[in-house]
């Protein structure tokens, strides 16, 4: 038997009077004795829409603390919460659907002609309310700490996307490994403007500090005026940004007035973080450091303490308390300090599977080492530092773009002869979309045409910002189109 998925029970019973979910926006706010109740509103509608154990219910909504009463009521029932990204387009979320099979889809206002045109048993709009209520179930206590609790998508080097199955071990050993490694409690605060479809909204700083009785502040929509003035007036004390973020965060004029007496450290993550990020924190006397993760493992993997993270740039440091770490040159031994090879991962908060896809499964696995594709180093002092990517994934702005998915978009048009994309820098984004292109013939304002088309089945951060016009593309010597001089030829 099993029953540690309660333990946001435990929590409520704990502290019911202390503040547990703040949005920004909207001024709602709910002690830990409210978020019980909304829990349990939640598992009355599940009840109603007849949901059983390993039934999906997916969710298209922007930031709100709803997400988290309506994950909590899952977890209770045993069914899987699927938090879709509601930036990717119609065809793109029909495509998630078809694969996961939601019995259930919760959706917000704004996107109920995207909820509408799913294949769901049901939907439910945020806001509605029951119009009577059934008589609850017994919380029941079968459920294994192998099973899913979440679903969360993320692509592939192909581009499809898979999902990535979190099981109530998943999660709940991210959450107690960050509690202990980070030494959260529930004086803690975090400002939270990472989207709840992403691991990183849910799981890096919001699960660990619900279980440890701290408070998550949500934020709907980034802007970085309002963000940095909200570390102070909610009293924020660990907070995650992306890069991209940042980069507007040091330039506010809030950010140059105040010297945020709460905050302990800022982290940043989602994408490697220019230098003169690290530089701007430096001057203030702030504490700054990265961190690493990924959907399929926890998002938290490593810590590393601040001042050592201001000493050695870069570094995400050390493997956490529960969990392991280690870095294997192509042959499958261990790398030496300072060589570079593949990131492996190894612990409880690993996911389970990808959803019904038993060979990408088997494939990101080597025994019950994750293979993360991304290549690191670490120091004689066994600090890790990330190197790059082995996949040829774009991250833009935090998000994880995938060059295939827009090659084929693109291809499709009947001008176009070849085309390849790339990631190139950029000082804002980290890395921008840059799409090259080989026409049968140059025809006025085609660029604009080429935009116009990706954005009727992309989501818009995956649409070129950059695009070229090339002859031919250049190509290896087993004739293999060479990325690596795509991005020579921008950066020359």
């Amino acid at each position: 038997m099993y029953d540690e998925q309660q333990w946001i029970l435990n929590r409520i019973r704990l502290t019911p009077q202390k503040e547990a979910l703040v949005e920004i926006e909207t001024g709602r706010s709910w002690t830990y004795g409210q978020l019980g109740k909304e829990i349990s509103k939640w598992r009355h509608i599940l009840c109603v829409h007849s949901i059983e154990a390993g039934d999906r219910v997916c969710m298209i909504s922007e930031n709100n603390i709803d997400t988290f009463a309506i994950l909590f009521a899952c977890g209770l029932e045993g069914a899987i919460f699927v938090p879709f990204n509601w930036r990717l387009g119609e065809k793109e979320i029909a495509v998630l659907a078809s694969d996961c099979e939601p019995k259930l889809c919760i959706y917000e206002a704004s996107f109920e002609n995207v909820a509408s045109n799913l294949s769901v048993a049901y939907t439910w709009k945020l806001g509605e309310e029951l119009a009577h209520t059934h008589a609850l179930q017994e919380i029941k206590t079968s459920w294994q700490a192998a099973d899913p609790w979440l679903i969360i998508y993320t692509g592939g080097t192909t581009g499809y996307p898979k999902g990535a199955v979190l099981s109530f071990d998943s999660v709940n050993w991210n959450a107690m490994n960050t509690i202990i490694s980070w030494s959260l409690n529930s004086t803690d605060c975090t400002i939270n403007y990472m989207p709840l479809f992403h691991t990183g909204g849910i799981n890096a700083l919001a699960i660990p500090l619900l279980m440890a009785g701290g408070k998550v502040v949500i934020g709907r929509k980034f802007a970085a005026e309002a963000a940095v003035r909200a570390l102070d007036e909610y009293g924020s004390t660990i907070s995650l940004f992306v890069p991209t973020m940042y980069q507007e965060i040091v330039h506010s004029s809030y950010f140059s007035q105040s010297n945020f007496p709460s905050v302990k450290v800022f982290l940043s993550g989602g994408a490697p973080c220019p230098k003169t990020i690290y530089a701007h924190f430096q001057d203030k006397g702030l504490l700054f450091k990265e961190g690493y993760g990924l959907t399929e493992a926890g998002p938290n993997n490593f810590y590393i303490d601040p001042i050592e993270a201001l000493r050695k740039g870069g570094a995400v440091g050390k493997s956490m308390q529960f969990n392991q770490v280690r870095i294997l040159k192509e042959d499958g031994t261990l790398c030496n300090h300072e060589e570079v090879g593949e990131l492996q991962l190894r612990g409880r908060h690993l996911f389970k599977e990808y959803w019904q896809n038993e060979l990408a499964t088997k494939d990101a696995f080597d025994g019950d080492w994750f293979k993360t594709g991304d290549l690191a180093k670490m120091d004689m002092d066994g600090d890790v530092f990330i190197v790059g990517r082995k996949k040829d994934i774009i991250i833009s702005g935090g998000e994880n773009v995938y060059p295939q998915e827009i090659e084929q978009c693109i291809i499709k048009h009947p001008n176009v002869k070849e085309t390849a994309v790339v990631g190139t820098e950029d000082d804002y984004w980290g890395e921008v979309v840059t799409a090259f292109i080989v026409c049968e013939k140059m025809i006025e304002g085609f660029e604009a045409e080429i935009r116009a088309s990706c954005l009727e089945h992309l989501g818009k951060f995956k649409i070129p910002k950059k695009i070229y016009f090339l002859n031919e593309l250049p190509r290896t010597t087993v004739g293999k189109i060479d990325k690596m001089k795509l991005k020579q030829l921008v950066v020359n």
